[in-house]
């Protein structure tokens, strides 16, 4: 049988095991998708298939690089990879990919206790850890910091250009013109 008949044959195969199963789906003709774990928790993984042209003569491309994964550590996306790889190499020749989904179902409980309650503040940490290691070597200057009081009389001095507001010393000038005004004419003699 050449390659191309076996694959035809294993997608058959495949849609009819998987059939009304919400964690398999068929992304194109050589695509496969097999969800992990319940559906948008942590604890959860989606391992997608592909298929070569000289598949199954050729282990077939295993991808964790989704965007369903993103909440998955490196470590763990790296170590299911391998695993999987590693087991498709026994097969090769044969159709394999239900048995590789199999295989991961059997590991499922283990790999996933890899996986931190919370991956955002663990990568996190570790690039905070990263940011200190680096910031010993390089210091950065501080900006200088004032008080409410400080930034209200700031403010109450100038405008947001830098320059005092219109009319900021009328009061002055109509003080002025009051104590100066005009001089009252004086009737005229007859």
């Amino acid at each position: 049988m050449s390659d191309t008949e076996l694959q035809e044959e294993e997608r058959e195969v495949l849609s009819s095991i998987y059939d009304g199963d919400d964690c398999f789906k068929q992304i194109s003709p050589n695509t496969f998708q097999y969800k992990y774990g319940e559906s948008d928790t942590v604890k959860s993984f989606l391992l997608e298939i592909q298929w070569g042209e000289t598949y199954p003569s050729e282990p077939p491309v295993v991808n964790m690089d989704t965007f369903y994964n993103k909440h998955v550590v490196k470590p763990l996306k790296d170590k299911i990879v391998s695993l999987v790889l590693e087991e498709a190499d026994q097969y090769l020749g044969m159709s394999m990919t239900y048995t590789l989904f199999e295989f991961l179902k059997e590991r499922f409980d283990t790999l996933i206790a890899e996986q931190p309650e919370n991956p955002e503040t663990s990568e996190k940490s570790v690039t905070v850890e990263q940011d200190q290691n680096q910031g010993q070597s390089q210091k950065v200057p501080k900006k200088e910091q004032l008080t409410k009081a400080q930034k209200r009389r700031q403010w109450s001095r100038v405008d947001n250009k830098g320059e005092k507001p219109r009319g900021w010393n009328w009061v002055d000038i109509v003080k002025h013109l009051s104590q100066t005004g005009p001089k009252e004419p004086t009737a005229p003699t007859s």
